[in-house]
């Protein structure tokens, strides 16, 4: 994780060839692949309550460069995309690479939200938490060498695209 960097060089952004074919798919598919690989990532998270701060509550995640928005809520400890049309609480955006530098834990919140790299908008609180709980969070698991190896060849791949 970067600390110590209190610039990181602009993003690269995902080619248009390969952002295309994704704006094919309804966002309910999305969407629904998004949340069941979310409760399965976060799961001892969600099982321990310390994602409760969403609970009814909407985030919306932007990824700018594939064209993507998710729609995410709380509801009975599971998080699940959210159809309606009631405003969003918080919002997250940024491009897919600066999602997988988090992901990757290469670059840590704090930078990519100081940069503005990864913006928040909405309740001022609700991003708080948000942001606390992105940057503290650890993978755990049997799987979790295998997908941070996943996230760091995504990202790899990625920035080559710069």
């Amino acid at each position: 994780m970067n600390t110590s960097n209190p610039t990181i060089p602009p993003a690269p952004t995902l080619p248009r060839p390969l952002a295309w074919p994704l704006g094919l798919l309804p966002m309910a598919a999305h969407s629904a692949v998004l949340v069941t690989f979310l409760n399965r990532v976060f799961a001892s998270a969600l099982r321990e309550g310390e994602m409760d701060f969403l609970e009814g509550k909407i985030m919306l995640v932007r990824v700018r460069d594939a064209g993507l928005r998710y729609r995410i809520t709380l509801a009975s400890g599971k998080l699940r995309p959210e159809l309606s049309r009631r405003a969003h609480d918080l919002s997250i955006e940024g491009s897919i690479y600066d999602f997988l530098l988090l992901a990757s834990r290469r670059e840590d919140a704090d930078t990519l939200f100081f940069n503005r790299r990864l913006r928040l908008g909405g309740s001022t609180e609700l991003g708080l938490f948000m942001k606390n709980f992105l940057d503290a969070f650890e993978l755990e698991g049997r799987w979790a060498s295998k997908l941070s190896k996943l996230l760091d060849g995504a990202t790899t791949a990625i920035g080559r695209f710069s």
